[in-house]
């Protein structure tokens, strides 16, 4: 996810998105935990939207 996209996102948005991401994130760590799964490159691409999305946030809020 880019950051262009994600300042476009209204604060709404973003909490939802955020809790999708999240929840992906964690699904794509536990397959990875019981057998490797095909690109391992995604659970970082996950962790790093997650961490955009959550910065945007603590932005939006000061």
């Amino acid at each position: 996810m880019k950051q262009s996209e994600i300042i476009s996102l209204s604060t709404a948005e973003l909490q939802v998105r955020l809790s999708e991401v999240k929840k992906t994130y964690a699904e794509l760590k536990t397959a990875h935990a019981i057998s490797p799964i095909q690109n391992p490159l995604q659970i970082r691409t996950m962790r790093r939207a997650v961490a955009r999305l959550a910065t945007e946030l603590s932005k939006r809020e000061l």
